[in-house]
């Protein structure tokens, strides 16, 4: 897989949200997927086919607007040889711009994994979902919390928490007999407890087993029944050599699994989720002194701090979407300069209501990305996914910073 920097995985996701808005009438969209492996003129002979086919769309508008798409591909398709390393990717067709009007789009991209497989499709909607998997993070880490009343798996996979399925438990409670019979209620209930791990193990094995990229395994709880369950080695052995360490957490429901994930941050550092809460933490910790300490946030404030070089880090989050415009009216010629989250917003004139004319468009993330740039700021991009990076998107509008030193 090519490695893609943060701000080239902003700019592809943010392309992608581009591509997938776009919606056209009946089956005007195509979608093709060329993996490397294919020969560039067996994909031009299997377009020319399909060329040949859509004379018998019965549409005399959907016919054409689907050969024109065809004919287009085709044209492009003549300047390569072969396919890139990872393979060329297709959004071709008519997008619906009013009632009964139509304008032609092009979409030519080079993915940032390998195209596994060959892939064209006609539709009102461009087909994305393979481009979306290959910005995910892959690798993964299972989750248990235990204790002898209950039982919650889960997978970290990225920067997301899954629950998979919470067990409760039938072990009976301690109890109050003597002689005989508390010996046989004793046995009775290790009997209960050894087909309950037994279970939890089951489903750990059948949930966690097949993943590929399953890269550990953490395993918490209130008491010692962590300890009994790793070392009686009831997971399957692959697994149990994948336990990286257990930890003490004082829930084993949903919460359990946060609890886990948040005290196994040293043996998780290395990864987005981890690096990620650290920065977060380290803003609140400037925000909470009395001066404010060195935290930043507010967009006019942090953009005057980068003017100065006083930013040490820079955190966006991943989730911001804003662009400035700056707008001619076609008809009055008025102009004027605002902020929108979507660059294809129909922005009216102030003074006559005519839709305006986008002379400048400018995404804020990477206005801002170039400023840190160019004072030798660290940008660190926060995914929405966790609390902190929701946190940051909601009470400080994705904006924030680490400051160097003080400024007024």
């Amino acid at each position: 897989m090519t490695e893609l920097t943060e701000l080239q995985k902003y700019e592809f996701r943010r392309s992608l949200e581009e591509v997938e808005k776009i919606s056209g009438r009946g089956t005007e969209l195509i979608s093709l997927y060329i993996p490397p492996t294919r020969q560039i003129s067996d994909v031009a002979a299997y377009l020319r086919n399909e060329y040949s086919q859509s004379s018998n769309i019965k549409s005399a508008s959907t016919r054409k607007n689907v050969q024109a798409a065809i004919s287009s591909i085709l044209s492009r398709l003549k300047g390569q040889r072969q396919p890139p390393g990872n393979g060329l990717v297709f959004f071709v067709g008519h997008k619906s711009t009013s009632a009964d009007q139509t304008s032609m789009v092009q979409y030519s991209i080079e993915p940032p994994d390998v195209v596994q497989t060959f892939i064209y499709r006609c539709d009102s909607g461009f087909f994305t979902e393979p481009l979306i998997q290959m910005l995910e993070q892959k690798d993964s880490y299972g989750l248990i919390v235990i204790d002898r009343g209950e039982a919650t798996i889960g997978l970290l996979h990225g920067k997301r928490i899954i629950p998979i399925k919470n067990i409760p438990s039938l072990v009976p409670s301690k109890h109050g007999r003597g002689g005989q019979s508390a010996r046989r209620f004793e046995r009775l209930i290790e009997i209960a407890a050894h087909e309950f791990y037994k279970k939890v193990a089951d489903v750990v094995n059948e949930s966690l087993l097949t993943n590929k990229n399953l890269k550990g395994v953490l395993i918490g709880g209130p008491g010692p029944t962590k300890e009994y369950f790793v070392k009686s080695e009831y997971l399957h052995y692959e697994l149990q050599n994948k336990v990286i360490d257990t930890f003490d957490v004082g829930y084993t429901d949903e919460y359990g699994l946060r609890e886990l994930v948040e005290k196994a941050r040293d043996a998780l550092k290395g990864i987005d989720l981890m690096r990620e809460k650290n920065l977060m933490q380290r803003l609140f910790e400037e925000i909470r002194k009395a001066d404010g300490g060195l935290s930043i946030y507010g967009e006019e404030q942090v953009r005057n701090a980068l003017m100065i070089g006083a930013v040490d880090a820079l955190l966006l989050s991943e989730d911001m979407r804003r662009v400035r415009l700056r707008l001619t009216c076609p008809s009055c010629g008025f102009e004027k300069e605002t902020m929108t989250q979507n660059s294809s917003d129909n922005i009216k004139c102030d003074k006559c209501q005519t839709v305006m004319r986008a002379d400048d468009v400018e995404d804020l993330v990477e206005e801002l990305h170039k400023m840190a740039d160019a004072n030798n700021t660290k940008v660190e991009f926060i995914s929405g996914e966790s609390e902190e990076g929701e946190l940051l998107k909601k009470a400080f509008g994705g904006i924030a910073g680490i400051l160097r030193f003080r400024v007024n």
